[in-house]
């Protein structure tokens, strides 16, 4: 078997810490001058599997005009409520993360991206699911909304790989130690 497929955390998050404002909005975010797509188009490359939390899938149905942005991966929506499949996503709620990601780690494949938000991203680290955080950090401060890291409970220890810059953005690269 191949190597092991790796879980990683690609995320933007204003200087402060937030994914997303009070209001859950993101229009922070869409204020700020990046360069290009911001790397995003080079890491989805390497990607096959997206894995996101319900409110996330909806923030982007919503939002998102035109296609499915993740069509032609495999895409699974963390839901506390039990809903039918739909044409590009599997809705999965199960009481642990792990117990899905052993099924996608099993199978050959590439990078798997955990999306977000910030409540699965938490329950991802708390069980030490995560191999790797890119960071996308916008010169924002909002002061409160959705905590990049949930509310506590999680120590990380992170090797730097990576810094870039896309404009005004800030990519920080990091490997999760286990």
């Amino acid at each position: 078997m191949g190597k092991t497929r790796k879980v990683t955390a690609f995320i933007a998050t204003s200087l402060d810490g937030y994914i997303t404002a009070e209001n859950e909005s993101l229009d922070w975010l869409f204020r700020v001058e990046g360069e290009g797509d911001n790397g995003i188009g080079e890491f989805y490359e390497t990607v096959d599997a997206v894995i996101m939390g319900r409110k996330t899938y909806d923030w982007i149905v919503k939002h998102e005009k035109g296609e499915f942005p993740y069509k032609g991966r495999e895409c699974y929506v963390f839901s506390r409520s039990a809903k039918a499949e739909s044409e590009y996503v599997t809705y999965v709620n199960e009481s642990s993360p792990a117990q899905l990601l052993n099924r996608l780690k099993s199978k050959h494949g590439k990078v798997i991206w955990l999306v977000g938000g910030g409540e699965l991203l938490h329950d991802f680290l708390k069980e030490n699911l995560v191999d790797e955080l890119i960071l996308t950090v916008a010169p924002a401060v909002l002061g409160n909304g959705t905590p990049l890291f949930g509310k506590g409970g999680v120590e990380l220890d992170l090797t730097l790989k990576r810094v870039r810059q896309f404009n005004q953005f800030v990519e920080l690269a990091y490997t999760v130690n286990k």
